[in-house]
């Protein structure tokens, strides 16, 4: 996924296996398990090109990535039988964004996971580090990364 633009070359989305890791794929977008869930089932929805902004994406691709991260979407919630989602963009630095490639949070969630619908927000605001794109939080090991993913493949082939 590399391409001419500098700002790419850095961008850990831009890397030529990003496609790899993807459950879901089309020829614009990819829907990524997060290596560092919320929730289980937390993933990202993220231009297969170079973007870094939602403003930089135009009316077009902003239509057809909603569509697809619904369709992900779908496979998260028979995956992880969700009863309902948080959708989450932080654009911007001042918004807490930490990987300047648009990315949309997809949240799979469960009446009575958090105490309260909302917690997982206060919460990682309460938090020392106070990002939802936080490179601090547990991380899966490789093997469960990518045993995740390949449930949700299944799942996305089946669909």
């Amino acid at each position: 996924m590399s391409s001419a633009d500098p700002a790419s070359s850095a961008c850990p989305f831009c890397s030529d296996g990003i496609a790899d890791a993807a459950f879901h794929a089309d020829a614009q977008f990819l829907a990524l398990h997060n290596i560092a869930p919320i929730l289980p089932g937390h993933s990202l929805v993220i231009p297969r090109r170079h973007v870094a902004r939602l403003f930089d994406l135009p009316d077009a691709e902003f239509a057809a990535m909603m569509l697809f991260a619904r369709g992900a979407a779908r496979v998260l919630g028979r995956a992880f039988a969700a009863d309902g989602f948080d959708w989450t963009i932080q654009d911007g630095a001042a918004a807490g964004q930490t990987v300047p490639h648009l990315h949309l949070h997809v949240i799979p969630r469960h009446g009575g996971d958090l105490p309260d619908p909302g917690d997982w927000y206060p919460a990682l605001i309460a938090s020392e580090d106070a990002q939802i794109d936080s490179r601090t939080r547990p991380r899966l090991s490789p093997a469960e990364h990518a045993r995740i993913t390949a449930r949700l493949r299944g799942v996305a082939e089946r669909s």
